[in-house]
């Protein structure tokens, strides 16, 4: 094991003072598994005015015996340690907290403690400061070894404790490295007690969801969610879609079709947004369900869903601002694009409609759904064109307000009333402009405009044309780069 000389240097100071230190916890079990933890936490004998005394910069504001040491590192996950007294809990009576934390005489009796028993290894420094010593009292290194997520000693004593723990159990062997396997008596004792679920807030609910939603397979964290019979008390809603067919457009009934279509979100590492509105945006189709068999519909599903997925983020506690995204998304998520079919007003409307920061998470989202349909090709020639059409809509289009002069400048400069020779001037400009982009400058442009002032009206209106045609030139290049970009005629 890999200790960063921080930690060694907060075990050494507590052993020099006469008391036990090691590290505990995840931050063991991620370096046996060969994964870079996120942060390091150090279990001790002493108590937390003890540890105080060893380091000077340090500071103590809980009621749970942690104290945390400023080591001054560049590593932002190392410049503060926790360090936290041998602990252990009484009585869970609301099933979240302990209703005291209390210190405890020895390392395995905190160990004891602690959820699973890959989290309950510890690992100290020999004499020599460099070879690891690991306690390991519930096997949890064999259970690493394997792949299992086992419950320390009774599983059901350890959920009445913390119910979140039983998602924080298909948390772990959705994002643990290798393919994780719950162990049995700990998989029964989840499906007992998945009720008490109920009584946890909504936000610690939320954020074990994210951090699942977030994985690799995070598809299979919200199945065994379902299986373990915690789906029913975190989404529902989702659970309306099980086994309920579709049409023959889909080749999988309403909720695998969302875990598919979440499956493909997470497989190309799409952000969060994108990832919920997957799972979310055919939320409503058992409801909006009309027919049977492959003639099927599900007319209004998308504004359904979309009130659906608003009122589950609500509930889940979830920020504003994603909730307005992710509804978005999901309202928007069925629209209509056929190539020579749809045309540039209606792109312009789709991208006004949903906003265009969020054009990009919106074509993702399609990708999703089509795969999540069982189709073979996620970005078809019709997606590649839309992506240059949306494109081409929202770009900055090539016109005199780019010139670093108005038109009222060529009336101030020229002493002339509003007319057809203000855009003949500003159109010549232009051309120059886009022919060489370094005399896009107010005082050259000035100048220019002084000796445009003197020129007849025929000298005017063949610059204007030659300009007009240099302008047509460089946006005939530039869609024909854009058309290059996406691959499309």
């Amino acid at each position: 094991m890999r200790i960063p000389k921080e930690v060694k240097f907060i075990i050494s100071q507590l052993k020099k003072s006469g008391f036990e230190a090691y590290v505990v916890g995840g931050c063991v079990r991620d370096v046996l598994l060969g994964s870079e933890p996120e942060d390091w936490d150090v279990a001790t004998s002493a108590k937390p005015e003890e540890i105080q005394k060893v380091f000077s910069k340090s500071f103590y504001e809980n009621k749970f015996l942690t104290v945390t040491a400023q080591t001054g590192s560049k590593n932002p996950k190392l410049k503060e340690i926790e360090i936290t007294t041998y602990r252990k809990e009484a009585k869970y009576t609301d099933k979240r907290h302990p209703d005291e934390v209390k210190s405890a005489k020895s390392l395995e009796e905190d160990l004891a403690r602690r959820d699973f028993t890959v989290n309950a290894i510890a690992a100290g420094l020999g004499e020599k400061l460099n070879k690891m010593d690991i306690i390991d009292p519930f096997n949890g290194q064999q259970d690493l070894k394997n792949g299992i997520i086992r419950a320390v000693g009774n599983p059901e004593e350890r959920f009445a404790e913390d119910a979140l723990r039983m998602m924080r159990t298909v948390r772990f062997a959705a994002t643990l490295k290798g393919d994780w396997q719950i162990e049995t008596d700990t998989a029964a004792a989840v499906k007992k007690n998945a009720i008490l679920l109920q009584v946890v807030s909504k936000e610690r609910i939320r954020d074990e969801l994210i951090k699942i939603i977030m994985s690799e397979r995070a598809a299979r964290g919200i199945e065994l969610l379902r299986r373990l019979g915690l789906l029913k008390y975190i989404i529902p809603e989702l659970e309306e879609g099980y086994g309920v067919s579709q049409n023959k457009h889909h080749i999988y009934d309403c909720y695998e079709h969302n875990l598919k279509s979440l499956d493909f979100a997470a497989e190309k590492n799409f952000n969060k947004h994108v990832r919920l509105a997957a799972l979310f945006h055919d939320i409503a189709k058992p409801r909006a369900k009309r027919g049977k068999g492959s003639e099927a519909t599900f007319y209004g599903h998308e504004v359904l869903s979309a009130r659906m997925t608003s009122q589950i983020l609500n509930r889940l506690k979830f920020p504003k601002k994603d909730i307005e995204k992710i509804v978005k998304l999901v309202r928007c998520h069925l629209f209509y694009y056929n190539v020579g079919e749809v045309g540039e007003s209606s792109v312009r409307r789709l991208v006004l409609k949903v906003g265009p920061e969020n054009v990009e998470e919106l074509l993702q989202l399609r990708m999703a759904d089509r795969i999540g349909s069982g189709v073979p090709k996620a970005e078809p020639y019709k997606l590649r064109h839309l992506k240059y059409i949306i494109e081409k809509v929202s770009r900055d289009p090539i016109s005199v307000k780019m010139l670093k002069v108005s038109g009222k400048d060529v009336m101030e400069i020229l002493k002339i009333q509003p007319g057809p020779k203000i855009g003949q001037i500003l159109d010549i400009l232009l051309g120059y402009v886009l022919s060489d982009p370094k005399k896009n400058k107010k005082e050259f442009l000035k100048k220019e405009i002084r000796m445009l002032g003197k020129l007849s009206v025929e000298k005017l209106s063949s610059l204007v044309k030659f300009a007009r045609e240099e302008r047509d030139k460089i946006e005939m290049k530039r869609d024909e780069m854009t058309k290059k970009k996406y691959w499309v005629t």
